[in-house]
C-alpha cells in the first residue's frame, strides 16, 4: 500500500469486548491501518459509522439486539457506504449469505491469524472481495439447502431474467465463478487469457449490478435450483 496514503480507517463491531480488544491491537499495530471506533451491537455500529465515516467495517454477524446483517443492510444504503467485512463462524452461514446478497465484500473467520486478517482488511479497503473458495462453497450450500426452498422458488425466475442479458462466454465465466474458481483456473477451463477473464468478470459486474463474485455465484445458483 502507498505509504503516502492516509491510513485505512476501521470500525470494529462485535459484542465481545475481548474480540474488539484483540482486533484493535492487531490493526493499530500497522502504520497503514487505524481503528477509529468500536461498537458492541448493530444500532451502535450505525451511529459510529455515520459519525466516523470509516473505510472498512469489521462486522460481527451475530450480536444481541440488532444483528450484523440488519446493520450491514442499512449501512450499504448510504450514499458513500463503507466496505463491510463480516466476522463469522461456520454456524453463521445463513446470516453471512444474507449479508453477501446485500453487498458485503466478504467474510473472515474470527480465529483467522493476524497476518491473514490484516490482508483481508487491506483487500476490502481496496474494493476487492475476500472470499475463501472453501468457505464460499459452504455459504452457497446454505442457499441451496431445504431450509431455503421457498426462497429459491420465488427467486429462480428473477435470477434467470437477470442472467439472460449475458453472452454465452459471460455465462460460462459466471458458471466458473459459481464453482469457486479463481481467474487463472477460469482461464484454463475456458482456454482464454486471464485478461479476458477479467474483462468478462467486469462485464458481469456491470450487467448484473453486483459488487462481488459471491453475488454472481448466488445468482447462478438461484437460476439453477
Amino acid at each position: 500500500m502507498d505509504s503516502e496514503r492516509e491510513p485505512v480507517r476501521v470500525v470494529i463491531v462485535d459484542d465481545e469486548q475481548l474480540v474488539r480488544m484483540a482486533l484493535r491491537l492487531v490493526i493499530d499495530g500497522e502504520p497503514d491501518l487505524t481503528v477509529v471506533a468500536e461498537a458492541a451491537d448493530g444500532d451502535a455500529a450505525i451511529t459510529v459509522v455515520d459519525e466516523q465515516r470509516p473505510d472498512v467495517v469489521l462486522m460481527d454477524v451475530r450480536m444481541p439486539g440488532r444483528d450484523g446483517l440488519s446493520a450491514t443492510r442499512e449501512l450499504l444504503t448510504r450514499p458513500v457506504p463503507p466496505r463491510v467485512l463480516m466476522l463469522t463462524t461456520f454456524d453463521s452461514d445463513d446470516l453471512v449469505l444474507g449479508a453477501l446478497r446485500a453487498g458485503a465484500l466478504g467474510f473472515v473467520l474470527k480465529d483467522t491469524q493476524p497476518p491473514q486478517m490484516l490482508d483481508a482488511v487491506r483487500t476490502v479497503a481496496d474494493g476487492n472481495p475476500v472470499l475463501s473458495p472453501a468457505v464460499t462453497a459452504r455459504v452457497i450450500a446454505a442457499a441451496t439447502g431445504p431450509q431455503s426452498a421457498h426462497a429459491r422458488t420465488s427467486s429462480r425466475e428473477a435470477a434467470r431474467n437477470q442472467l439472460s442479458v449475458l453472452t454465452e462466454r459471460e455465462r460460462e465465466t459466471a458458471r466458473a465463478i459459481a464453482d469457486g474458481l479463481d481467474n487463472p483456473e477460469i482461464a484454463r477451463r475456458l482456454r482464454i487469457s486471464i485478461a479476458t477473464v477479467k474483462a468478462h468478470t467486469g462485464s458481469l459486474f456491470a450487467k448484473l449490478g453486483v459488487e462481488n463474485r459471491v453475488q454472481i455465484a448466488l445468482l447462478v445458483r438461484d437460476a439453477e435450483v
